[in-house]
C-alpha cells in the first residue's frame, strides 16, 4: 500500500491520528501540571505559614521579598547566556519569561517538570528547535552547579561547620569534599580555556566548550544567586547565625534536596537546618523562619508563575509571529 501524497508539496500527507494524539498529549501535561499544583499545596501548613510571616516587621519582609526577587532574575539569566551560547534569535525578554517560569516550577515541583518540561514547552510553542533548548538547558544547569561547587567548595573547605553525630559525613569527610569540588570547577574552567577539542557528542546531542570568558561570566552570576538566596535566610534568621554557617547549611539541604527527589524540598531544607544549627537558636525559631523564606521564595513565585504561564501560553502564536 502506498502513502498517500499531498498534491502540492509531494511529501506523504500527515497521519490523520497525529493532530489528536499532540491535543492528547498536551492536555495530560495540562492535568499534570495541575494535580501538581494541588499537591503542592496541601502538602503546606498554610496556617503556619502565615503566623511566621505576621511574626517579622514590614520592612524585613519588603526586603526579603526583593532578594527573592534578585535572585529569581539572577537564576533567569542563565538562559540569557543560553541565548549567547547558542546565538538563538529570541528576545531577551521572552528568554527572561520562559525561564523565569520554568526556574519557578523546578523549584516547586522537580527539575524534570519545571527545567526540561517547561522549558521545551515553552521555547518550542516559541519556535526553538529541540537542540536548541538543550544546549540552552544544559548550559543553565552546568551555570547553577558551576557557581554551587565553587562557592560550596570553598565553604566546606575555608569554612567547615560541626556536623552532628551519627551523620556518615564528618567535618573532615566535608573539606576533602570541597576540595573536591573546587577542583571540578577548575577543571572547567581549564577546559574552556585550553582544550583544542571544543565539541562533544552526548546522547546524540553536539555540546560545546564556552568560551573561558562565558565560563567565568557563569560562575560569577552564580555564586551571587546562591549568595543571595542564604542572605535571605541569613535575614528572616534576625541575623542571629552568622552569614557562612547559613551559607555552608544552605548548600548542604541542596543537595539533600537533589538526592532525596522531593519536590521542593519539602521537609528536607527544615530538617537539615535544624539539625546543623539547633544548637544555636530553637527549633521553633528557625523553623519560622524557614516557612517565610518557603512562602517568599518559592509559593508567592508560583502563584504568579502559573498566571505568566498561562498567559504565555495563551499568547504563544502571537509571540512566535512577533520574533
Amino acid at each position: 500500500m502506498t502513502e498517500a501524497v499531498h498534491p502540492q508539496t509531494g511529501q506523504g500527507a500527515k497521519k490523520a491520528w497525529w493532530p489528536w494524539a499532540k491535543r492528547i498529549l498536551t492536555g495530560v501535561f495540562f492535568i499534570l501540571v495541575i494535580w501538581l499544583l494541588v499537591t503542592q499545596a496541601r502538602a503546606v501548613e498554610w496556617g503556619e505559614v502565615r503566623e511566621s510571616i505576621t511574626a517579622y516587621k514590614t520592612s524585613t519582609l519588603a526586603l526579603a521579598v526583593l532578594l527573592a526577587a534578585a535572585s529569581h532574575l539572577l537564576f533567569s539569566s542563565f538562559d540569557l547566556l543560553g541565548r549567547i551560547y547558542t546565538q538563538h534569535g529570541l528576545s531577551k525578554l521572552k528568554v527572561l519569561l520562559v525561564a523565569s517560569i520554568s526556574y519557578v516550577f523546578t523549584l516547586n515541583l522537580g527539575a524534570l517538570v519545571g527545567g526540561v518540561g517547561f522549558r521545551y514547552r515553552l521555547y518550542t510553542r516559541l519556535g526553538l528547535d529541540k537542540g536548541v533548548i538543550t544546549r540552552v538547558y544544559a548550559l543553565s544547569v552546568i551555570t547553577n552547579w558551576l557557581g554551587y561547587f565553587v562557592l560550596g567548595g570553598a565553604a566546606f573547605l575555608f569554612a567547615p561547620i560541626d556536623v552532628p553525630d551519627g551523620w556518615k559525613v564528618g567535618s573532615t569527610a566535608l573539606q576533602v569534599l570541597g576540595a573536591a569540588l573546587l577542583a571540578i570547577a577548575a577543571v572547567y574552567f581549564c577546559l574552556c580555556a585550553f582544550a583544542k577539542k571544543r565539541t562533544y557528542t552526548i546522547r546524540k546531542q553536539e555540546l560545546t566548550l564556552p568560551s573561558f570568558r562565558l565560563a567565568a561570566t557563569q560562575c560569577v552570576i552564580s555564586v551571587v544567586n546562591w549568595s543571595v538566596m542564604a542572605s535571605i535566610i541569613y535575614l528572616l534568621l534576625q541575623q542571629k547565625i552568622e552569614f557562612t554557617a547559613v551559607l555552608t547549611v544552605l548548600l548542604m539541604s541542596a543537595v539533600a534536596g537533589v538526592l532525596t527527589h522531593v519536590p521542593a524540598g519539602l521537609g528536607v531544607l527544615e530538617a537539615v537546618f535544624i539539625a546543623m544549627l539547633g544548637d544555636r537558636m530553637p527549633a521553633s525559631a528557625l523553623l519560622a523562619a524557614l516557612l517565610a523564606y518557603r512562602a517568599i521564595y518559592y509559593l508567592i513565585p508560583l502563584v504568579i508563575g502559573t498566571v505568566a504561564y498561562a498567559v504565555t501560553e495563551a499568547r504563544a502564536k502571537k509571540m512566535k509571529q512577533a520574533g
